[in-house]
C-alpha cells in the first residue's frame, strides 16, 4: 500500500496513525509541489515544467527555503509510482533495486488522501491525471464536508489532514474508494481546462470545484494586516495567516507583498539577504515616529 500526501504536515500525521492500526502502514510519499498558485500551462511538457521552476526559483530567492526548490522532484516521485503499480521495486533515484537492497515502494495499490482545500484538491488533478492506465488499483480518501472530533472532543470540519487526531485517521480510512472510470475522464479535462486559463492562484469553491483567480486575489487580506507603523514581516505573515478564510503559502504572500511595494501601495525597509526576519513593513507613504521605531524593535 502506498499513501499520497500532499503536504509534509500530513506525513507526521499519517505515520502516528500507523501506530494504531497496522493494517494502514504503508510507504507515504509527498507530492511536495503547491500546484494551487503559479504558471501550469503545458506542465506535463519540458517547457512547462521549467517555467513553473523558474517562477518558484523567482519567488524563494532570499527566503527560508531557497533550497527547498533542489528536493522538489513530483515528476521522479509519478515515475516511481508508476514503477510501483505495475509491480516494480524502486530506489530513491528512480532505479531499480538491486537484489538485497531495500526498495522505496514496493505494492499495488494507491490511497490518495486529501481534505478540503485547494493545495490538496489541485495536486490530487495534476497526479490522477497521468494515473488513468491505473483505474481500479487507485483508492481516493476525500474528507470533504465532513465532520471528526478534535482534541477537546468537539465536533469540527479539517481543512487539513494534520488538523485530524491519529485515531481519528482510522474513521477515515472508511471513506477510502476508487477513483471511478468516469472521474478518471472529466477530472483530467477540469484539470486541463485549469492549465489552459493559466491562472497564477486557484481556489476551492467546494466538492472539487478549482476556480481560476488572478494574482492579486491575496492582496485584501495583506492590505488589511498592514498598518502605518512599521511591523516586522514575520509579524505581518502571522496576522495574515491566522485570519484569512483561503489559505496560501508564506512565500507567495511574501512575493505579493513584494509586488506591492513596485506599486507603492506598502513600504518594505531592509536587506533581503539577511532573511525575513530583518524586513519590515508598512503602508507607504506612513510617517514613523518614535513609537514606531520600538514596535519593531520588539
Amino acid at each position: 500500500m502506498i499513501h499520497i500526501v500532499f503536504e509534509q504536515v500530513n506525513v507526521e500525521a499519517l505515520s502516528k496513525a500507523f501506530e494504531l492500526d497496522e493494517t494502514l502502514r504503508g510507504e507515504i510519499v509527498e507530492i511536495k509541489d503547491d500546484y494551487a498558485v503559479g504558471p501550469i500551462a503545458n506542465i506535463y511538457e519540458t517547457e512547462g515544467y521549467q517555467q513553473r521552476r523558474d517562477w518558484w526559483k523567482e519567488l524563494l530567492e532570499n527566503t527560508p527555503y531557497k533550497e527547498q526548490l533542489d528536493i522538489v522532484d513530483d515528476k521522479l516521485a509519478v515515475h516511481n509510482l508508476i514503477k510501483a503499480l505495475d509491480g516494480e521495486s524502486v530506489s530513491e533515484n528512480g532505479d531499480e533495486t538491486v537484489s538485497g537492497s531495500t526498495p522505496l515502494i514496493s505494492t499495488q495499490e494507491l490511497w490518495i488522501w486529501m481534505a478540503q482545500n485547494q493545495h490538496d484538491v489541485c495536486s490530487y488533478y495534476w497526479l490522477m491525471s497521468q494515473l488513468k492506465n491505473y483505474q481500479g488499483k487507485i483508492q481516493v480518501l476525500y474528507l470533504n464536508n465532513l465532520p471528526f472530533i478534535n482534541e477537546k472532543g468537539q465536533l469540527f470540519y479539517p481543512q487539513h489532514l494534520y488538523e485530524i487526531q491519529p485515531k481519528e485517521f482510522l474513521k477515515a480510512r472508511k471513506l477510502a474508494r476508487p477513483i471511478t472510470l468516469s472521474e478518471f475522464e472529466v477530472d483530467p479535462d477540469e484539470w486541463k481546462k485549469l492549465c489552459n486559463e493559466n491562472a497564477v492562484v486557484r481556489i476551492l469553491e467546494g466538492g472539487k470545484k478549482i476556480v481560476s483567480k488572478e494574482e492579486s486575489f491575496y492582496d485584501k487580506d495583506i492590505l488589511n494586516a498592514v498598518t502605518n507603523q512599521s511591523q516586522k514581516l514575520n509579524k505581518v505573515l502571522h496576522n495574515i495567516l491566522s485570519k484569512m478564510k483561503i489559505q496560501t503559502g508564506d512565500v507567495f504572500l511574501v512575493w505579493r507583498i513584494n509586488q506591492l511595494a513596485q506599486q507603492m501601495k506598502l513600504e518594505v525597509v531592509g536587506d533581503w539577504s539577511k532573511g525575513w526576519k530583518e524586513m519590515v513593513v508598512k503602508n507607504f507613504g506612513a510617517k514613523s515616529d518614535v513609537e514606531d521605531a520600538e514596535t519593531v524593535e520588539g
